[in-house]
């Protein structure tokens, strides 16, 4: 299986910050975003990645990339680190090809056209960090089951409806949830970013994806929408004429979306309490600024 990691997006939300270095590369906890979603592409299965970046993306390559120097260092050192550092240039096979313009995340996934040569693929998008290690084990299981494409969804609250696309389904076979080990759902329709009154559901796409080689087929014939851009859920919803489309509902809160500075302090945050190796100090010091109140902030 291979795997599209689209991150060629510029981070603005994130300025000054992120004037020098990829968004995709600001640290939760100990690792770089990025780590963490290649990471989870191949325990997924993906041998074979591809990052989609752009201009003033070099850090990410060299992430990934042997540093011998710094290996050498960390041995004369008998350093702790040096397995860590060691295992990120051995994750997967990774390639990169770069957006030269922003035109959107269904362009983006269609830069990875020749990588995936006619080939089903996954799509993990850039800035969500998803720790668990099941879920695209389950979308691979529907697509071993049905041959079709799938997407991972999640419940979210009513309010929260318009940050994301949003699909609507009916039940899938009985069969195919005892498959999966989770609820499984086809989808007829897709919506994004809906007022709630226009919403199908409260099923919320999550950022992770299994798509068919026909859905490359219809982003090349898809035409750019809203801002210039051509949307990857613009193609899904012609992808339904054509194919059917699963959904895998996962649990809430699997995953952390950091594409604005508070989601990424809550990444952190939560990710720092559920880490043994800063839980308890992490607890003493959250306790102590709630204590505190709004002298803590002063």
């Amino acid at each position: 299986m291979k795997a599209i990691i689209p991150a060629a997006g510029l981070g603005t939300r994130f300025l000054p910050a992120t004037k020098a270095q990829p968004k995709e590369m600001l640290p939760v906890l100990d690792k770089p975003i990025m780590q963490y979603v290649v990471e989870e592409a191949a325990a997924g299965g993906a041998d074979q990645i591809l990052l989609v970046t752009g201009r003033g993306k070099r850090a990410i390559e060299d992430h990934f990339d042997r540093s011998v120097e710094l290996e050498e260092i960390l041995a004369g050192k008998n350093s702790a680190h040096l397995d860590a550092v060691r295992r990120v240039s051995d994750l997967s096979q990774l390639y990169y090809v770069r957006q030269k313009s922003p035109l959107g995340l269904g362009h983006a996934v269609h830069c990875g056209a020749a990588f995936t040569n006619s080939e089903p693929f996954m799509v993990l998008l850039g800035d969500i960090v998803v720790p668990r290690r099941d879920i695209l084990p389950r979308l691979v299981a529907v697509y071993e089951q049905t041959g079709a494409s799938v997407i991972a969804v999640e419940r979210v609250p009513d309010e929260h409806l318009s940050r994301y696309g949003i699909v609507g389904v009916t039940p899938a076979p009985a069969q195919l949830d005892a498959a999966v080990g989770a609820p499984c759902y086809q989808v007829n329709a897709l919506v994004e970013k809906p007022s709630p009154d226009a919403a199908p559901s409260n099923l919320a796409i999550v950022g992770r994806y299994l798509l068919t080689p026909h859905l490359m087929e219809l982003l090349e014939r898809t035409e750019p929408g809203e801002g210039g851009e051509i949307q990857l859920t613009d193609a899904l919803v012609a992808l339904l004429a054509d194919e059917p489309l699963y959904a895998v509902e996962i649990e809430p809160n699997s995953g952390f979306d950091t594409g604005n500075v508070l989601s990424w302090l809550e990444a952190n945050i939560t990710l720092g309490l559920r880490d043994e190796r800063y839980a308890q100090e992490l607890r003493k010091l959250l306790t102590t600024w709630v204590a505190a109140g709004d002298e803590a902030t002063e």
